[in-house]
């Protein structure tokens, strides 16, 4: 991959980017990448040395990092920090990285910490707790020692005071502990097989150079179209509607439809769009947008 630096960031910025610690050694796959698109992985192995980043994309990932070597200072006599794991199941070596391990007489916590927003502290992240009940199984499978809670140790890094007091939900600290659900160890077990299978299976498309297994609405962080009805003058909308139907029954039902109107709000996949490091190479996205320019 190419890093480009458009922005003028500080060279030593830059240089530390291009040095990276992170490393899965000889393991098949990481247990990030078990959990993202395989569609996706597949594209990054196959266009690898086509593909650009500017370094202003990454300060936040860099912050993380930093973050991540200050906490080891801090860590007890039972604390384990960025133990890396590795075993073979279904014919893959799969490894993973594992933050924090606090252990106790009972059992391991494990923990991970994300340098994140405080939008996705207020609505926790699907892919959070995939990931981490994915390390506990490793846990679990390797080191033979129970698990008896997982965790993300949030750093706000947008995190505000005001908003603190003010707004319903929001984390009352720059730093917040979020515990998340722990499967039983055959459900965990049972979704990592099954990610496998995925895997295998577009890992298998790429190398008969067939078509690779499509991204799902939710990998694409897809938004379908909807139809809100929109007061003049106010910025949020008085209702949204799934269907252009619903939206004329509720209209209908308005005494002073001259204040009122149907906006339609066009659906858009955000990963594809904003996120996606190979949306260019991706002939799923690019069919997507073909259709929607009408082409």
């Amino acid at each position: 991959m190419k890093l480009t630096n458009h922005h003028n960031l500080p060279q030593t910025f830059v240089n530390v980017i291009q040095r990276p610690t992170y490393s899965k050694g000889r393991s098949h796959i990481s247990a990030t990448e078990l959990i993202n698109s395989p569609r996706i992985v597949q594209l990054k192995q196959q266009h690898w040395d086509d593909l650009e980043q500017d370094a202003s994309e990454m300060v936040w990932a860099l912050f993380g990092s930093a973050c991540h070597q200050i906490l080891e200072h801090g860590k007890d006599e039972h604390h384990i920090v960025e133990q890396r794991l590795h075993t073979e199941f279904e014919g893959w070596s799969i490894t993973g990285a594992i933050d924090l391990q606090e252990v106790e007489e009972d059992g391991i916590i494990i923990s991970d910490y994300k340098v994140t927003g405080s939008w996705a502290v207020m609505n926790q992240k699907v892919d959070w707790v995939n990931q981490l009940n994915i390390y506990a199984w490793l846990v679990e499978r390797v080191k033979r020692q129970a698990v008896k809670h997982i965790r993300i140790i949030a750093i706000v890094r947008d995190w505000s005071a005001r908003e603190a007091k003010t707004k319903e939900g929001y984390p009352q600290a720059p730093v917040v502990t979020l515990p998340l659900a722990l499967w039983p160890f055959e459900e965990r077990e049972e979704y990592v097989r099954k990610l496998l299978r995925s895997h295998s299976e577009a890992l298998l498309s790429r190398s008969l150079e067939e078509r690779l297994p499509e991204c799902t609405p939710e990998q694409m962080w897809e938004k379908p179209t909807s139809w809100a009805i929109q007061k003049q003058g106010n910025k949020r909308a008085s209702s949204v509607h799934e269907t252009q139907e619903e939206a004329q029954r509720t209209f209908d039902q308005i005494k002073d439809k001259t204040l009122y109107s149907i906006v339609e709000r066009p659906g858009e996949r955000t990963r594809c769009a904003t996120y996606c490091q190979v949306a260019n190479f991706c002939d799923q996205y690019q069919a997507y947008l073909k259709e929607q320019n009408h082409e």
